[in-house]
């Protein structure tokens, strides 16, 4: 009987952790979208010249005279351009370097399910920020929810700066970046959340002399400034979303966890 009740009792943890599995929104990440303005320099140069000659040339003969005839007709042609200024355009895509530490977060957390998003493909025009279009166009199949993030500014910083004491110098590669995300149920298109997150990094090198050559870390940099980035964004969303942050689900959710279950203690009989 007592075996029977820990089976029971063993059963019905299994069932409500799979039950509590289930009902976890299922949430699609995307990269970040950015969009940005760039200027470039350029100068065109251009020369051409062409020429050409004809000529004729003919004689007549006879008894009583002689003649002869001949012409010639040249022309030279050239052409020279130049001009300078600047180009600008709209640069539009995706950076899909920033979002593999959000999602990692989210699996530490356990609080969502997640689902992987389909890239974004196409030509990126305005139409990659139409979030609710890409939904409809199937590109986050079984997400509840779409974590969509946009880069609203992103900046690379060197800088160096005389320590108090001595000659040597500290040079450091910084940075910033801030991302704007709204989350959207895929079947309503209501925005559940929306926030600003930012992270940043930064690699700090010692100079011992003026002129000495500095080799950062990018890496590093960019590590960092994605990791930093998935904690205020983590945090945020499990605010506004209303879900427990680091609440773990048991590691084998989805096959049934065996609980750990504390047995009853059993009856003792003292013998005299």
């Amino acid at each position: 009987m007592l075996n029977l009740k820990k089976m029971i009792a063993a059963l019905a943890c299994g069932l409500a952790s799979i039950s509590a599995y289930a009902a976890e929104p299922k949430i699609a990440v995307t990269d970040l979208t950015y969009e940005e303005k760039v200027s470039e320099y350029f100068r065109v140069v251009s020369a051409s010249s062409k020429s050409s000659v004809k000529g004729s040339y003919s004689e007549r003969e006879t008894d009583r005279s002689y003649s002869q005839r001949g012409h010639v007709d040249a022309k030279s042609e050239s052409n020279y351009f130049e001009a300078e200024g600047y180009y600008t355009y709209i640069d539009r895509g995706e950076l899909k370097t920033y979002t593999a530490d959000l999602k990692g977060a989210l699996l530490k957390g356990g609080a969502v399910h997640l689902i992987q998003a389909r890239p974004y493909v196409g030509k990126p025009m305005e139409k990659i920020f139409d979030i609710i279009g890409r939904i409809k166009q199937g590109m986050y199949p079984g997400a509840d929810y779409v974590l969509f993030g946009t880069v609203s500014n992103i900046q690379f910083r060197q800088e160096s700066n005389q320590l108090q004491y001595g000659n040597s110098m500290t040079a450091s590669l910084s940075l910033d970046l801030v991302a704007d995300f709204s989350l959207i149920n895929t079947k309503t298109y209501e925005v559940k959340a929306a926030f600003s997150a930012s992270g940043s990094g930064v690699d700090t090198k010692i100079i011992s002399r003026a002129g000495d050559r500095v080799v950062f870390n990018r890496g590093k940099v960019m590590q960092e400034t994605s990791r930093s980035l998935a904690e205020a964004a983590y945090g945020e969303l499990m605010v506004q979303f209303g879900l427990p942050r680091g609440a773990n689900r048991p590691a084998n959710a989805g096959t049934a966890a065996q609980p750990v279950v504390t047995p009853a203690p059993e009856p003792v009989t003292v013998y005299r």
